[in-house]
């Protein structure tokens, strides 16, 4: 009996729904991972007991000799993983290792230049509902309406003629390269800085199949999951003459005591990032998205740009005669995980939406490849060409359960569950 059975079943009960979830459907959501037995091991260690506010040597509680060393080591591995100068391992999501980084370089009011979330951005790069948006006059860029790609041309007019201190380049449902080069090349011509928040595609630049944005950012941010696989956290990266700026804006600018057991699962997982295993991980995430891409394609199912560069697909399924809503509820009903999402140029709203954003990190870290991917790929297809059939989604479920027991999760199976 593990201890959360024995003080807190009805915990404990909680957990080992999510664990059969887990490990019996298809996790696509872009944004997910499956963190290893040892990243987990590290995060819900006894570091989660210590405070530890100010940085290594310079803390302003006593007891953190060990904490100064696991910290350190977790900037040592960051530097080396992304070819960096300078890491602050601290900021506890992506959110907040935004807002540090725009409160380090710009001041309330500041023009900031970043891409428009209904197009691909992420909440915290503008977004008039977030801080970002409040805080900050944000300017934004879109992808070509024909192309449905990012127009470097247009990019730089707005920043020309806007004059950004910030120009953000990022995102989080965008599936076409990003050109770091080309950002930093117009930041470079308005005197902004270039903060590129690589959030998504950290994964993919670890293991080479991303370009980095190392030579040409001032200012990396980026979470610690997703295609990382580490664990929720996030982390800022830095050219060594914005260091203190940054570091003063992370603690004590915007959050107090860092998460040290949380710290402890980022160095593990910067660790797994070095190993040639993990290349070849991050090389096979982007060849399954190729063969899903093109197998939903072939099937009817238009993609925002044809295609994809990287990790994710954004699908319009209003080629299938359906909402983004309807699709998410019909293939979760089928046992495929996936999130709505807008498409460029949307008419729908940012609930309902037109699109499907999909992800293969999850569904790589299991082990499956090409030939599963086609399968998935079939049963997505099969649930969006009669999304009211319960019948339909009713078999697929059972074969997708089926398929995804044959597949271990890491970090879950084979380890002894929570609940027998």
């Amino acid at each position: 009996m593990s201890a959360i059975q024995d003080c807190d079943p009805e915990v404990a009960a909680i957990i080992a729904d999510e664990e059969r979830r887990q490990v019996d459907s298809l996790e696509m959501i872009a944004s997910e991972n499956y963190a290893s037995a040892a990243v987990l091991e590290a995060t819900g260690s006894v570091f989660t007991n210590k405070y530890a506010e100010g940085y290594p040597g310079k803390r302003y509680y006593a007891g953190n000799q060990h904490s100064d060393r696991l910290e350190t080591l977790a900037i040592e591995r960051a530097k080396a993983l992304f070819h960096v100068e300078h890491a602050n391992v601290q900021p506890t999501s992506g959110a907040e290792a935004n807002m540090a980084a725009y409160f380090a370089f710009a001041a309330p009011g500041d023009t900031i230049m970043g891409m428009e979330l209904s197009q691909g951005g992420h909440l915290t790069h503008g977004s008039p509902v977030n801080f970002s948006g409040r805080l900050y006059n944000f300017v934004s860029y879109t992808v070509d309406r024909e192309t449905e790609a990012i127009d470097m041309a247009a990019v730089r007019r707005i920043a020309l003629d806007a004059k950004p201190k910030i120009i953000v380049a990022g995102a989080t449902a965008y599936p076409r390269a990003i050109d770091f080069a080309a950002f930093g090349e117009v930041a470079k011509a308005c005197s902004a800085l270039l903060m590129v928040d690589m959030s998504h595609i950290a994964g993919l630049v670890a293991g080479e199949q991303h370009m980095s944005p190392a030579p040409y950012a001032g200012v990396i941010t980026s979470t610690t999951h997703k295609t990382l696989r580490g664990p929720r956290g996030a982390m800022a990266l830095c050219r060594s003459e914005h260091a203190e700026a940054l570091d003063k804006a992370v603690f004590p600018g915007t959050q107090g005591g860092p998460h040290l057991h949380t710290i402890a699962g980022k160095a593990v997982a910067f660790g797994e990032a070095m190993t040639a295993g993990f290349a070849d991980y991050a090389r096979r995430i982007v060849e399954n998205a190729a063969v899903l891409a093109e197998a939903l394609s072939a099937g009817g199912l238009r993609l925002v740009s044809g295609g994809t560069d990287n990790h994710l697909i954004l699908a319009d399924c209003g080629s299938k005669g359906v909402s983004g809503l309807k699709a998410q509820n019909a293939l979760g009903g089928a046992g495929i995980v996936t999130n709505r999402n807008t498409i460029p140029w949307d008419t729908r709203s940012a609930y309902v939406t037109s699109g499907l954003r999909l992800g293969t990190p999850a569904l790589t870290s299991r082990g499956m490849g090409p030939d599963e991917m086609r399968r998935v790929a079939a049963w997505i297809l099969r649930v969006l060409d009669d999304p009211d059939g319960e019948g339909v989604r009713e078999a697929v479920r059972a074969e997708v359960a089926e398929f995804a027991r044959a597949f271990p999760v890491p970090g879950i199976t084979g380890r002894a569950p929570v609940v027998a």
